[in-house]
Protein backbone atom coordinates (compact mmCIF):
# COMPACT_ATOMS: atom_id res chain seq x y z
CA UNK A 1 0.00 0.00 0.00
CA UNK A 2 1.53 3.56 -1.02
CA UNK A 3 0.59 7.07 -0.59
CA UNK A 4 2.13 10.42 -1.52
CA UNK A 5 2.19 13.30 0.16
CA UNK A 6 3.35 17.23 -0.09
CA UNK A 7 3.46 19.51 3.21
CA UNK A 8 6.21 23.09 3.80
CA UNK A 9 3.34 24.33 6.04
CA UNK A 10 1.74 22.69 8.67
CA UNK A 11 -2.42 22.81 8.15
CA UNK A 12 -5.02 22.44 10.79
CA UNK A 13 -8.73 22.39 10.42
CA UNK A 14 -11.08 23.35 13.20
CA UNK A 15 -14.76 22.35 13.36
CA UNK A 16 -17.57 24.53 15.13
CA UNK A 17 -20.85 23.16 16.35
CA UNK A 18 -23.11 21.59 19.41
CA UNK A 19 -24.92 19.82 16.62
CA UNK A 20 -21.31 17.87 15.71
CA UNK A 21 -20.59 17.03 19.62
CA UNK A 22 -23.83 16.18 20.59
CA UNK A 23 -24.53 14.15 17.66
CA UNK A 24 -27.20 15.17 16.05
CA UNK A 25 -24.86 15.86 12.76
CA UNK A 26 -22.28 13.86 11.55
CA UNK A 27 -19.19 15.35 10.64
CA UNK A 28 -18.08 15.80 7.03
CA UNK A 29 -15.35 18.14 7.10
CA UNK A 30 -12.65 16.04 8.30
CA UNK A 31 -12.27 13.41 5.74
CA UNK A 32 -13.19 16.27 2.87
CA UNK A 33 -10.49 18.62 3.65
CA UNK A 34 -8.05 15.53 4.31
CA UNK A 35 -8.93 14.66 0.39
CA UNK A 36 -9.09 18.34 -1.29
CA UNK A 37 -5.72 18.12 0.42
CA UNK A 38 -4.15 15.21 -0.92
CA UNK A 39 -5.30 15.97 -4.19
CA UNK A 40 -2.62 18.69 -3.87
CA UNK A 41 -0.17 16.74 -2.20
CA UNK A 42 -0.56 18.59 0.82
CA UNK A 43 -1.23 17.06 4.32
CA UNK A 44 -3.21 17.93 7.46
CA UNK A 45 -1.53 18.53 10.63
CA UNK A 46 -4.63 18.40 13.27
CA UNK A 47 -7.89 18.54 13.68
CA UNK A 48 -10.06 19.98 16.30
CA UNK A 49 -14.12 19.77 17.15
CA UNK A 50 -15.55 22.89 19.13
CA UNK A 51 -18.74 24.12 20.72
CA UNK A 52 -20.58 27.25 20.26
CA UNK A 53 -18.87 28.66 23.50
CA UNK A 54 -17.03 31.84 22.77
CA UNK A 55 -14.86 31.91 25.16
CA UNK A 56 -13.86 28.46 24.03
CA UNK A 57 -13.65 29.75 20.43
CA UNK A 58 -11.50 32.54 21.02
CA UNK A 59 -8.83 30.54 23.22
CA UNK A 60 -8.92 28.16 20.69
CA UNK A 61 -8.24 30.82 17.65
CA UNK A 62 -5.49 32.59 20.01
CA UNK A 63 -3.67 29.86 19.99
CA UNK A 64 -4.40 28.88 16.28
CA UNK A 65 -3.22 32.02 15.24
CA UNK A 66 -0.06 32.32 17.45
CA UNK A 67 0.86 29.04 15.70
CA UNK A 68 1.62 30.39 12.48
CA UNK A 69 -0.01 27.24 10.53
CA UNK A 70 -2.51 27.42 7.90
CA UNK A 71 -6.12 26.66 9.31
CA UNK A 72 -9.53 26.32 8.24
CA UNK A 73 -12.35 26.93 10.03
CA UNK A 74 -16.26 25.82 9.29
CA UNK A 75 -18.94 26.81 10.76
CA UNK A 76 -20.19 29.18 13.09
CA UNK A 77 -20.50 32.28 10.81
CA UNK A 78 -23.71 32.89 11.01
CA UNK A 79 -25.90 35.62 12.51
CA UNK A 80 -28.01 33.57 14.88
CA UNK A 81 -27.31 33.94 18.46
CA UNK A 82 -25.84 30.39 18.66
CA UNK A 83 -22.94 31.62 16.20
CA UNK A 84 -20.03 32.83 17.79
CA UNK A 85 -17.18 32.06 15.26
CA UNK A 86 -16.78 36.11 13.92
CA UNK A 87 -16.74 37.75 17.60
CA UNK A 88 -14.48 34.86 18.85
CA UNK A 89 -11.83 35.61 16.27
CA UNK A 90 -12.29 39.35 16.79
CA UNK A 91 -11.86 38.93 20.56
CA UNK A 92 -8.17 36.63 19.61
CA UNK A 93 -6.91 39.32 17.88
CA UNK A 94 -8.62 42.42 19.51
CA UNK A 95 -9.62 43.57 16.51
CA UNK A 96 -13.01 45.61 16.15
CA UNK A 97 -15.70 44.40 14.20
CA UNK A 98 -17.03 45.79 10.92
CA UNK A 99 -18.88 45.44 7.82
CA UNK A 100 -17.29 44.70 5.17
CA UNK A 101 -18.24 46.66 2.05
CA UNK A 102 -17.63 43.88 -0.42
CA UNK A 103 -19.86 41.75 2.06
CA UNK A 104 -22.65 44.11 2.20
CA UNK A 105 -22.80 44.54 -1.71
CA UNK A 106 -22.85 40.78 -2.36
CA UNK A 107 -25.74 39.98 0.19
CA UNK A 108 -27.51 42.80 -0.99
CA UNK A 109 -27.23 41.42 -4.24
CA UNK A 110 -28.15 38.26 -2.83
CA UNK A 111 -31.23 40.08 -1.32
CA UNK A 112 -31.82 41.41 -4.63
CA UNK A 113 -32.00 37.46 -6.32
CA UNK A 114 -34.28 36.22 -4.00
CA UNK A 115 -36.84 39.27 -4.23
CA UNK A 116 -37.25 38.75 -7.97
CA UNK A 117 -37.77 35.21 -7.03
CA UNK A 118 -40.78 36.26 -4.83
CA UNK A 119 -38.95 35.40 -1.65
CA UNK A 120 -38.81 38.54 0.49
CA UNK A 121 -37.65 41.95 -1.01
CA UNK A 122 -34.50 44.01 -2.02
CA UNK A 123 -34.82 46.92 0.23
CA UNK A 124 -31.77 46.69 2.39
CA UNK A 125 -33.37 49.15 5.29
CA UNK A 126 -35.89 46.23 5.93
CA UNK A 127 -35.08 44.54 9.74
CA UNK A 128 -34.90 40.93 7.81
CA UNK A 129 -32.12 42.39 5.03
CA UNK A 130 -30.19 44.34 8.03
CA UNK A 131 -30.15 41.43 10.24
CA UNK A 132 -28.91 39.71 6.80
CA UNK A 133 -25.86 42.33 6.67
CA UNK A 134 -24.68 40.96 9.81
CA UNK A 135 -23.31 38.09 7.75
CA UNK A 136 -21.34 40.35 6.59
CA UNK A 137 -19.56 42.14 9.88
CA UNK A 138 -16.08 40.53 10.19
CA UNK A 139 -12.83 41.44 12.23
CA UNK A 140 -11.45 43.96 10.72
CA UNK A 141 -8.85 44.38 8.10
CA UNK A 142 -9.83 40.67 6.63
CA UNK A 143 -10.47 39.60 2.84
CA UNK A 144 -13.49 37.65 1.67
CA UNK A 145 -14.10 34.53 0.46
CA UNK A 146 -16.33 34.16 -2.56
CA UNK A 147 -19.16 31.49 -1.99
CA UNK A 148 -20.66 30.77 -5.27
CA UNK A 149 -23.79 28.80 -3.59
CA UNK A 150 -25.19 31.59 -2.23
CA UNK A 151 -23.10 34.33 -2.50
CA UNK A 152 -22.64 35.26 1.17
CA UNK A 153 -19.05 35.07 1.40
CA UNK A 154 -16.77 33.79 4.20
CA UNK A 155 -13.94 35.88 5.58
CA UNK A 156 -9.82 35.25 5.71
CA UNK A 157 -7.34 36.76 8.00
CA UNK A 158 -3.77 35.82 8.98
CA UNK A 159 -3.50 32.11 7.15
CA UNK A 160 -6.70 31.75 8.84
CA UNK A 161 -10.24 31.04 6.33
CA UNK A 162 -13.66 31.06 8.05
CA UNK A 163 -16.64 29.23 5.86
CA UNK A 164 -20.35 28.24 6.36
CA UNK A 165 -20.66 25.12 8.15
CA UNK A 166 -23.08 23.40 5.15
CA UNK A 167 -20.55 21.49 2.91
CA UNK A 168 -22.17 22.77 -0.56
CA UNK A 169 -20.94 26.13 0.56
CA UNK A 170 -17.76 25.43 2.47
CA UNK A 171 -15.95 22.72 0.35
CA UNK A 172 -15.80 25.37 -2.82
CA UNK A 173 -14.80 28.02 -0.78
CA UNK A 174 -11.97 25.66 1.20
CA UNK A 175 -10.53 24.58 -2.84
CA UNK A 176 -10.69 28.01 -3.60
CA UNK A 177 -8.15 29.26 -0.66
CA UNK A 178 -6.54 26.49 -1.53
CA UNK A 179 -5.62 27.08 -5.28
CA UNK A 180 -5.44 30.76 -4.81
CA UNK A 181 -3.61 31.30 -1.81
CA UNK A 182 -1.66 28.60 -1.08
CA UNK A 183 -0.72 27.00 -5.08
CA UNK A 184 2.74 27.74 -4.34
CA UNK A 185 2.80 24.71 -1.77
CA UNK A 186 1.24 22.20 -4.18
CA UNK A 187 2.93 19.31 -4.38
CA UNK A 188 6.54 21.09 -2.93
CA UNK A 189 7.92 18.24 -0.78
CA UNK A 190 6.96 15.02 -2.03
CA UNK A 191 6.75 12.68 0.56
CA UNK A 192 5.90 8.33 0.02
CA UNK A 193 3.87 6.37 2.46
CA UNK A 194 4.17 2.62 2.16
CA UNK A 195 2.53 -0.46 4.39
CA UNK A 196 2.13 -4.10 4.76
CA UNK A 197 0.46 -6.05 7.05
CA UNK A 198 2.01 -8.62 9.31
CA UNK A 199 0.74 -11.86 10.70
CA UNK A 200 1.39 -14.01 13.82
CA UNK A 201 4.22 -10.95 15.71
CA UNK A 202 3.13 -8.87 18.37
CA UNK A 203 3.97 -5.28 18.40
CA UNK A 204 6.35 -5.10 21.50
CA UNK A 205 8.54 -7.78 19.20
CA UNK A 206 9.03 -5.32 15.96
CA UNK A 207 8.75 -2.06 18.28
CA UNK A 208 12.72 -2.34 18.59
CA UNK A 209 12.99 -2.35 14.63
CA UNK A 210 10.93 0.56 13.87
CA UNK A 211 12.84 2.67 16.44
CA UNK A 212 16.25 1.23 14.74
CA UNK A 213 14.39 2.61 11.30
CA UNK A 214 13.55 6.52 12.87
CA UNK A 215 17.44 6.32 14.25
CA UNK A 216 18.98 5.18 10.64
CA UNK A 217 16.58 6.99 8.05
CA UNK A 218 16.56 10.88 9.17
CA UNK A 219 12.83 12.16 8.71
CA UNK A 220 11.49 8.57 8.28
CA UNK A 221 8.74 7.76 10.78
CA UNK A 222 7.43 4.38 11.25
CA UNK A 223 3.95 3.50 12.27
CA UNK A 224 1.99 0.61 13.25
CA UNK A 225 -1.81 0.07 13.01
CA UNK A 226 -2.70 -3.40 15.01
CA UNK A 227 -6.06 -5.20 14.29
CA UNK A 228 -7.42 -7.53 16.98
CA UNK A 229 -8.96 -9.99 13.84
CA UNK A 230 -11.92 -8.08 13.40
CA UNK A 231 -13.82 -9.80 10.79
CA UNK A 232 -10.58 -11.72 9.78
CA UNK A 233 -7.31 -12.52 11.35
CA UNK A 234 -5.32 -10.13 13.72
CA UNK A 235 -2.91 -8.44 11.98
CA UNK A 236 -0.10 -5.06 12.42
CA UNK A 237 -0.27 -2.79 9.10
CA UNK A 238 3.10 -1.42 9.86
CA UNK A 239 4.77 1.20 7.72
CA UNK A 240 6.99 4.05 6.59
CA UNK A 241 6.28 7.58 5.41
CA UNK A 242 8.77 10.28 4.96
CA UNK A 243 11.50 11.41 1.88
CA UNK A 244 10.79 8.37 -1.24
CA UNK A 245 14.20 6.99 -1.29
CA UNK A 246 14.96 6.74 2.01
CA UNK A 247 10.82 5.57 2.94
CA UNK A 248 11.74 2.97 0.13
CA UNK A 249 15.01 1.76 1.69
CA UNK A 250 13.19 1.49 5.90
CA UNK A 251 10.32 -0.02 4.30
CA UNK A 252 12.51 -3.18 3.08
CA UNK A 253 14.32 -3.23 6.31
CA UNK A 254 11.35 -3.32 8.01
CA UNK A 255 10.25 -6.75 5.88
CA UNK A 256 13.67 -8.43 6.45
CA UNK A 257 13.42 -7.57 10.08
CA UNK A 258 9.34 -9.06 10.17
CA UNK A 259 10.49 -12.23 8.73
CA UNK A 260 13.96 -12.51 10.88
CA UNK A 261 11.43 -12.07 14.10
CA UNK A 262 9.13 -15.28 12.66
CA UNK A 263 6.20 -12.85 11.56
CA UNK A 264 4.00 -13.80 8.03
CA UNK A 265 3.41 -11.04 5.56
CA UNK A 266 0.29 -13.09 4.36
CA UNK A 267 -2.20 -14.63 6.79
CA UNK A 268 -2.06 -18.31 7.72
CA UNK A 269 -4.06 -20.91 6.18
CA UNK A 270 -7.23 -21.51 8.33
CA UNK A 271 -7.19 -24.58 10.42
CA UNK A 272 -9.15 -27.49 9.19
CA UNK A 273 -12.46 -27.58 11.07
CA UNK A 274 -12.67 -31.40 12.88
CA UNK A 275 -14.67 -33.76 11.58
Amino acid sequence: MSTASCATRRFGLIVVGDEILSGRRQDKHFSKVIELMGARGLQLAWAQFLGDDRQALQAAYRRSFASGDIVFSCGGIGATPDDHTRQAVAQALDLPLVLHPEAAALIAERCAEMAAEGRGSADMSLPENQQRLQMGVFPQGCEIVPNRYNKIPGFHLRDHTFVPGFPVMAWPMIEWVLDTRYKDLHHRNVQAEHSFLVFELPESRITPAMLAVQEQWQGIRAFSLPSVGEGGRAHIELGVKGPPEAAAQALEFLRKEVIKLGGQLAPPPAAAAAG
